[in-house]
């Protein structure tokens, strides 16, 4: 019996997860799976229950799981607390806890929504990337950092750190990755200006011996910022460190229409990992069943994928979601301006994903 520990968190988090978790027992009843569901607090909700956004004994429960499925964390109602005790803190805090070294990002446009673009059709057809973006390391970690005075004025300061391990690991992910999907992989960094990416092209480039099967681009951020939104097509694989990461990852994601579709997976080493979508917890929607559900259930494909090591499922799955967009069936944010259509709640999108995994 596998567990699954769900962590639905705040905002329209218990929402999105509560029709993920639906998917995920329907198909693990359908392909044999045993799995067994936990569910915790962690971010805002923990917070309000506990005085923290996550507590060790959260920690220690999933490390005895075989995956962690995630809603969202975060809202206005905890924005004036301190930096270390807020909900996000939670979330940093279970990256570096279970070793979530490696965050897995794709951005696919589905042929049903590529209108919903901000580029235009014939940019983003057939756009399928993937960001691995390190995870546990870099300037979201490293120390020194913090705020004082000098001089009479005031100061902060961050440090970004990487050691060649730290490097290597991730771009391994990277391009074992590739390998199953269109073998490019492209490094991106700002070694013209910074000794850490200079750091990362040297040991990219070592490791990158061991697959002579993947082409090896190197890319400055600035430039692969612009080239995502102008020809988003010559990428396969970027891997990159954390900042970077996170700006371009949601940065390919809007590529694609809506953050409400976007699944990612943080991963660590043995096949462990924490799925969920990539859009924030959207207070301003949150208990009004609005809420989109597809990217939850998007990452549970990954889930399936990865942790369950099921592949048929995570097809089905996602087999699943395309039949129900062709469809017609939208939740509002993927409902374009001036179109009449009407939206469908959170339940009922759940339900249509039920329905087209039942058909044969």
């Amino acid at each position: 019996m596998d567990r699954i520990v769900l962590l639905p968190g705040d905002g329209i988090g218990p929402e999105v997860l509560a029709e993920a978790r639906r998917v995920l027992e329907a198909v693990s009843g359908a392909y044999g799976l045993a799995l067994e569901f936990t569910e915790e607090l962690i971010g805002g909700a923990s917070i309000d229950a506990h005085g923290t956004p996550l507590r060790d004994e959260v920690i220690e429960l999933c490390r005895e799981s075989r995956a962690v499925l995630l809603g969202a964390v975060g809202g206005p109602k905890w924005d004036d607390m301190a930096v270390d005790v807020r909900p996000e803190k939670g979330l940093l805090a279970i990256r570096k806890a279970l070793g979530l070294f490696a965050n897995l990002r794709p951005a696919a446009v589905i042929p049903a929504l590529a209108e919903a673009s901000t580029l235009r059709p014939e940019v983003v057809d057939g756009i399928d990337l993937l960001v691995v973006r390190e995870l546990t390391g870099g300037i979201y970690f490293g120390e020194p950092r913090g705020r004082d005075e000098v001089g009479g004025k005031r100061r902060g300061f961050n440090t970004m750190i990487y050691d060649e391990d730290e490097v290597a690991r991730i771009s391994r992910v990277a391009f074992e990755q590739a390998r199953l999907r269109r073998h490019h992989v492209t490094h991106v960094h700002k070694a013209n200006v910074l000794d850490v990416s200079q750091l990362w092209m040297d040991v990219v480039e070592e490791v990158a011996k061991d697959y002579s099967d993947v082409t090896l681009a190197h890319q400055l951020v600035d430039s692969c910022a612009m080239l995502l939104v102008r020809d988003p097509g010559r990428f396969d694989v970027l891997v990159t460190g954390n900042l970077f990461g996170d700006i371009l990852s949601d940065q390919a994601a809007e590529i694609t229409g809506s953050l409400g579709m976007l699944p990612s997976a943080s991963l660590a080493t043995g096949g462990f990992g924490l799925y969920e979508p990539v859009h924030g917890s959207a207070p301003d929607i949150a208990g009004q069943d609005k809420a989109n559900p597809l990217a939850a259930i998007l990452s549970v494909a990954m889930l399936l994928e990865t942790s369950l090591a099921c592949p048929e499922g995570a097809a089905a799955v996602r087999s699943a979601v395309s039949d129900v967009l062709a469809a017609g069936h939208r939740t509002g944010d993927l409902i374009l301006a001036g179109e009449s259509r009407a939206a469908v709640g959170c339940r009922a999108m759940g339900d249509h994903v039920l329905a087209a995994l039942e058909t044969p």
